[in-house]
């Protein structure tokens, strides 16, 4: 059985892989957003279903799973997914983004609803703290423009449902937590099917142009959409679930940080007022972890 503690720290390694998204992301050159999510997800399962098939019990831990389960890991990972394109389709990609960035603080929100969890005045601060480190490296990168507008609303809605759709699937796999997460390797093979079909009837398809490109999507689908789902499970399943939700907008930091490092954006004074938000951000929301571990 994984520790809180340890469960804690594999979930932050799912955020420092979230963070090389947008790297892998650019250089993968101009394959469709549905045909890249169904080609990532899918090196993805394919690695998780070989080591499942490996264990004991081989293959069965997926079929001896609910239909409530599917329900849970299908909608959360190809649902967020769909929701997100639609977003960044009917939105402008800044305020489409900050939407959607509402995911980690809503985890923290709704974490207080779980049976033995409360919510404290640090966790909310840490959270916001994050937001706000968020809001300024957004602002920068794509700028707000003059805010809101109504002709992007089903944009808008779509980039809410994002941040609903990950947040509840975050917090709710917690009331799933004798699940293994093996499983996941399904939910992933599930959402590279009908983001395939997605693709089939909305998309043309490109087809990476370099072996660069084809590196960067077994990159992806290895990593920021393989490995990191995995210990997300694990971190929401037996980790500290408010420390990981104020803890998760280091992503966008970590991601800008990537991308200046391999050329792809410069670093600005912006930039570290972001990184010190989120990091006070994070210390605080951590500070009953740390002082147990202290």
């Amino acid at each position: 059985m994984t520790s809180s503690r340890a469960a804690t720290f594999l979930g932050f390694g799912a955020i420092g892989l979230w963070g090389l998204l947008a790297l892998l992301t650019a250089a993968s050159g101009t394959v469709p957003p549905f045909q890249l999510t169904a080609m990532t997800f899918a090196v993805g399962a394919v690695v998780g279903l070989v080591l499942v098939a490996r264990r004991p019990g081989g293959l069965g831990v997926l079929t001896r799973q609910p239909p409530i389960v599917w329900l849970h890991g299908v909608a959360g990972l190809f649902g967020y997914h769909a929701l997100y394109f639609t977003a960044l389709r009917f939105a402008p990609a800044a305020e489409a983004n900050l939407l959607n960035y509402l995911w980690p603080l809503l985890i923290v929100v709704f974490s207080a609803l779980l049976p033995g969890h409360r919510l404290s005045a640090h966790h909310v601060l840490g959270a916001l703290l994050g937001l706000a480190g968020t809001v300024v490296l957004i602002a920068a990168r794509g700028g707000l423009g003059a805010g809101f507008e109504s002709a992007h609303v089903l944009g808008y809605a779509a980039a809410f449902g994002c941040a609903l759709a990950w947040s509840i699937y975050s917090v709710t796999a917690r009331l799933i937590a004798d699940v293994p997460t093996e499983a996941v390797s399904g939910f992933c093979l599930a959402t590279a099917l009908l983001a395939a079909l997605c693709h089939l009837a909305f998309e043309t398809t490109v087809w990476p142009a370099s072996t660069l490109e084809w590196l960067a999507i077994v990159a992806m689908g290895l990593g920021p959409v393989g490995a990191a789902f995995y210990l997300w499970d694990l971190g929401m399943k037996r980790g500290d679930i408010q420390v990981l939700g104020a803890a998760s907008y280091a992503a966008p930091v970590l991601s800008t940080l990537a991308l200046v490092a391999f050329g792809y954006a410069s670093p600005s004074p912006v930039l570290a007022l972001a990184v010190a938000l989120i990091v006070a951000g994070s210390l605080i929301a951590s500070k009953d972890m740390l002082r147990r571990k202290a």
